[in-house]
């Protein structure tokens, strides 16, 4: 009788022994430069909603760099089970050159894979003392703007891709004289760091420049922290189309077993609850309600998408910024 009772506690008890001893499960976040703040924020509500849910625990790091240098140091070995990007190119070369993500990744989520997006905006001084308020002033002497290096920062290459397009409209299809502003731009910078915090850091803290450009969330995010005094917040009439595309590295995760736990990491960024703190900070949201509370804080704009103005992401990397192509012309490295 004893032994009977011994045995069917052992089998009661079996599956809460195995969910005890279960190692906790730690997720490898690999993302854009200026993601920190974001991320420090969505990760614990994630982990405690999913050990609610679960009763698993789980642990996300994070990698913050330029989202193109994120993408090669993926493709070199870093161990990323989600990758969080703000360009497509650096998700689809994870397929492309390491078949490390799924040919479909796009089609997994919604909204091709991007759950937020944003466009690159100005950050001025005070009174705005050079009087920038479109791409065509960044070309004018004397104007100097900042942002990285297009070489390594998805932010960066958005910003091109931003005044190209703008400069396209300004001179009526005139190419040449799209890209003789374009010139006159990248000389204008003071400096190219790699990645878009770096490109903060040099125009709030070193002093450098007339104008930050960067995403819309991180100009506002400035404002913020500093306060009104400081910087004012420049809307152009137009920029380009920011999404954030988001994947499971499917190679990693399935070698790791953790392919469950990023897939319900990036499915959170959908939610309600991850929408709105996306909203937070200054990120726009596909969600209808959460952009309903949120709409006072973005104004409208006219936003140009990369598929309608250079025939989509790939003829974009092709044409733009392949070796030797369009972006390796004009950019003169300092």
């Amino acid at each position: 009788m004893g032994g009977v009772t011994i045995a069917a506690l052992l089998a009661l008890s079996g599956p809460v022994l195995a969910q005890a001893s279960k190692e906790p499960v730690e997720l490898l976040n690999s993302s854009y430069d200026i993601a920190r703040e974001l991320f420090a924020e969505i990760n614990p509500v994630f982990i405690g909603e999913w050990k609610e849910k679960t009763g698993e625990t789980v642990s996300v790091k994070q990698s913050h760099a330029g989202s193109s240098a994120q993408a090669r140091a993926i493709l070199e070995g870093l161990k990323a089970d989600v990758v969080t990007f703000n360009q497509v190119t650096d998700v689809q070369v994870l397929h492309d050159r390491g078949g490390l993500v799924a040919a479909d990744w796009q089609q997994r989520l919604p909204n091709n894979a991007s759950p937020y997006y944003s466009f690159p905006a100005f950050l001025v001084r005070t009174g705005n003392p050079k009087g920038i308020k479109d791409w065509s002033d960044l070309a004018r002497e004397g104007v100097h703007p900042v942002f990285p290096n297009p070489k390594t920062s998805g932010n960066a290459r958005y910003t091109y891709l931003a005044a190209y397009a703008s400069l396209l409209e300004t001179h009526k299809g005139d190419v040449e004289k799209v890209e003789a502003d374009i010139k006159r731009i990248f000389a204008n910078v003071p400096v190219f760091d790699t990645g878009g915090r770096g490109a903060t850091t040099s125009f709030v803290e070193r002093g450098l420049g007339d104008v930050l450009i960067t995403f819309e969330s991180e100009v506002n995010g400035v404002r913020r922290e500093y306060g009104d005094k400081s910087y004012e917040v420049v809307v152009p009439p137009t920029s380009i189309l920011a999404e954030f595309p988001v994947s499971v590295v499917d190679k990693v995760a399935e070698a790791k077993g953790t392919t469950r736990e990023a897939t319900a990491y990036l499915e959170f960024l959908y939610s309600e609850k991850g929408q709105e703190i996306l909203a937070k900070h200054f990120y726009r949201v596909h969600n209808p309600a959460v952009a309903e509370r949120h709409k006072d804080a973005f104004p409208d704009i006219r936003l140009l998408r990369v598929e309608d103005v250079f025939g989509g992401w790939k003829k974009v990397a092709e044409e733009h910024f392949a070796a030797g192509a369009t972006l390796d012309r004009l950019f003169a490295r300092k």
